[in-house]
């Protein structure tokens, strides 16, 4: 499963939806998309605490941070 491309389809997918909830004049249909972007920005947020579960952290790749100010 490649995270990555679901993280960027659902975020394609948010957009689209907030576009088209921009454009409607209904008050229902408004409901309706942001019931949709509430869907879609909560399955996002799965798939990124997956994505930080499984991703090790390299210290070495932040030059900027020094790691005695570090808390652990």
């Amino acid at each position: 499963m490649d995270t990555t491309k679901l993280i960027d389809d659902i975020s394609k997918e948010i957009s689209n939806a907030l576009k088209s909830m921009s454009q409607v004049k209904d008050v229902s249909d408004k409901e309706a998309y942001s019931r949709i972007v509430k869907n879609l920005c909560e399955s996002l947020d799965v798939f990124m605490d997956f994505n930080r579960d499984i991703m090790p952290y390299d210290f070495d790749d932040f030059d900027d941070i020094d790691n005695e100010d570090l808390p652990f």
